[in-house]
Order: C-alpha cells, then sequence, then structure tokens
C-alpha cells in the first residue's frame, strides 16, 4: 500500500510540473506574439512555479524551471522573452531561502541579484549572441537612459516580489482550505 502512495504522490507531481511547464511556455510564446507583453509574460511565467514550491519545494520548482527554460529557447518565437525567463526564472525557486536575510538587507541582495542577472543576459544578447532587433534598439540609448531603465527594472522587480510572496501566501491558504 505505501508504494502505492508513493507511485501516486510521483504521478501527481510529474503531472503538476508538467502542467506548470507547458503553462509556462505558452505564457512565454504569447509574449512573442504580443509587443508590449515582452517583460510582463516571462514574470507571469515564473508565477506558474508557485505550485511546485509550495507543493514539492525549492529542488523540484528548478527542476520545472529548467524544463520551461529548455522548451522555451527551443520553441519560443521571442528569443529576448525565453533568454530574460532564462535568467530570471529561477527566483521563485530561490526567494524562499532569502527569507532569512534581514529585510533592507534583504532588498539589496535581490536587487543585486536581478540587477547581475539581466547585465548578463543583455551582454550576452548583445555581444555574443547578437540580436539584431535589441542591438539596433540599444545603439539608440544614451547611458543615462540605460541607467534609468535598471532603475525602473529594479523598481518593477521589487513590485513583483511582493506579487509573487502575496501569490505564494494565497495559494498556501487556498490549498489548506
Amino acid at each position: 500500500m505505501e508504494r502505492h502512495d508513493q507511485a501516486h504522490r510521483q504521478s501527481r507531481k510529474a503531472a503538476l510540473c508538467g502542467m506548470m511547464a507547458a503553462l509556462s511556455v505558452v505564457i512565454l510564446c504569447l509574449g512573442g506574439m504580443i509587443p508590449l507583453a515582452t517583460f510582463a509574460c516571462p514574470m507571469l511565467a515564473m508565477l506558474c512555479l508557485i505550485p511546485a514550491v509550495c507543493e514539492y519545494g525549492a529542488g523540484t520548482a528548478m527542476l520545472l524551471y529548467g524544463a520551461a527554460s529548455i522548451l522555451a529557447l527551443l520553441l519560443g518565437p521571442d528569443k529576448e522573452i525565453a533568454l530574460l525567463y532564462v535568467f530570471l526564472g529561477w527566483y521563485p525557486g530561490v526567494c524562499p531561502r532569502l527569507v532569512v536575510i534581514p529585510r533592507p538587507v534583504r532588498w539589496v541582495v535581490k536587487c543585486a541579484l536581478f540587477t547581475m542577472a539581466v547585465m548578463a543576459m543583455y551582454a550576452l544578447i548583445l555581444y555574443l549572441f547578437r540580436l539584431e532587433a535589441v542591438v539596433e534598439e540599444f545603439a539608440g540609448y544614451s547611458t543615462a537612459m540605460v541607467l534609468s531603465l535598471m532603475v525602473l527594472g529594479n523598481i518593477t522587480f521589487l513590485v513583483f516580489d511582493q506579487l509573487l510572496d502575496r501569490m505564494t501566501c494565497a495559494y498556501r491558504k487556498k490549498r489548506k482550505a
């Protein structure tokens, strides 16, 4: 009987993670079809990790993130969106571990993680992959504009962090009910 229960739990885990990975990829692909959704869709796709984190832990969520990242890179029409997910999609799996850091320091750590991930991603896009549309877009930006975009990105990321926290709490509360 115990083996049956364990097999049932593993089946539930595989089904949930498969569905969440598929939903993440669909959301990321939709971002390629809706021009203004370049930055919103990766954040929405990251919310799909919440059930995996809550039900099975960060390790399972990171496997789900890895599968969704690979599929998004292979199937997604907009590689910038897929790369944004690749470089930031891990965050919901890491977020619970950051809770032990005191709040003001935690904000600095979160902003540093975001800034490093975005800078690494755009360095790859601009200098290694040479995605022409992005290279042309950045050619018209001044240094002040890039810095302003990074500040706005960090603010948006901190707002997203609050949303992620609230959505995780709502999921846990709904799951207990």
